[in-house]
Order: structure tokens, then sequence, then C-alpha cells
């Protein structure tokens, strides 16, 4: 089941997953998490959180229109390849058609790559690194 969560119940997740150098659990906070249209999705395996994904109003310069960027999306190993990514995102996307959001972008991983294009991401960068997490692709999907 997916469900609107608070942003400290998705730390965990990017604790254990995506930001495991950094401290604590806490110090996965995104400066954005907390700003006015800014929401978190989680997807509920019984009563456990199993994948989690954060997304705020945040305009590409080059792109026209609003846009909002997909940050911290975090699966559990156990739970990957089942398709519950591909859920929460397209549950995003209906929301955000909704309010008007004209496209979705991320910074994916190399490993996300596939999960990206996959959903129908299109890449609009070259690969950079962000320390110490490793490279990435700027990706881009048009929802309306």
């Amino acid at each position: 089941m997916i469900k609107f969560i608070a942003s400290p119940d998705t730390f965990a997740l990017r604790h254990g997953v995506l930001l495991p150098h950094r401290p604590t659990a806490e110090d996965c906070r995104f400066p954005p998490d907390d700003e006015e249209g800014s929401f978190h999705l989680g997807y509920y395996v019984d009563e456990q959180l199993t994948c989690v994904a954060t997304f705020h109003k945040q305009p590409l310069s080059d792109y026209p229109g609003n846009g909002y960027q997909l940050r911290g999306m975090a699966t559990l190993p156990e739970f990957r390849k089942k398709g519950l990514g591909n859920q929460v995102v397209n549950f995003a996307i209906i929301y955000l058609r909704g309010q008007k959001v004209n496209y979705l972008w991320c910074n994916a991983r190399r490993v996300a790559y596939p999960f990206y294009t996959g959903i129908g991401f299109e890449f609009i960068s070259d690969e950079f690194t962000i320390d110490p997490i490793g490279p990435h692709r700027k990706m881009y999907l048009k929802i309306q």
C-alpha cells in the first residue's frame, strides 16, 4: 500500500540504502523536505515500510513549466525488482498531474539508470560524480 508519509519516516531507508556514510539517519534530512509543496511517499508491505521517495518543487532552468525533483528514492534490498518503486513513481505522477506539474526529474545513480529508463525517463546530462556516492546522470520525464 502506498501512503503519503512525513519526512522523518524516510530517514531510516535513506540512511540504510542511499546514505550509509552519514553518521545518523537524522543526517539524511534534505533541505527541501518540509518546504511547501514537498511530499513523501512510502510503500508498505503489511506494516513494514519498504520503499520511500521524496518529491519537491524544483524547476530546471532549461525546461519550461512546473518541475518537481524526485529525491531519496530507496527500496529495501529484499523488495527490489518487485515493482514497488515503479508503483510509487506512478502514484506520484498521477498526483503531480493533478497539481498541474509538467515534468519530473532526478539525479539518478548509475545503478538506477535501467529503473528510470524503464519508467520512461530520458537522460538530459552527461555522467557526473556526486561525492562520496558516485556516478549520476540527470534524467527527465514529461508528465503533461
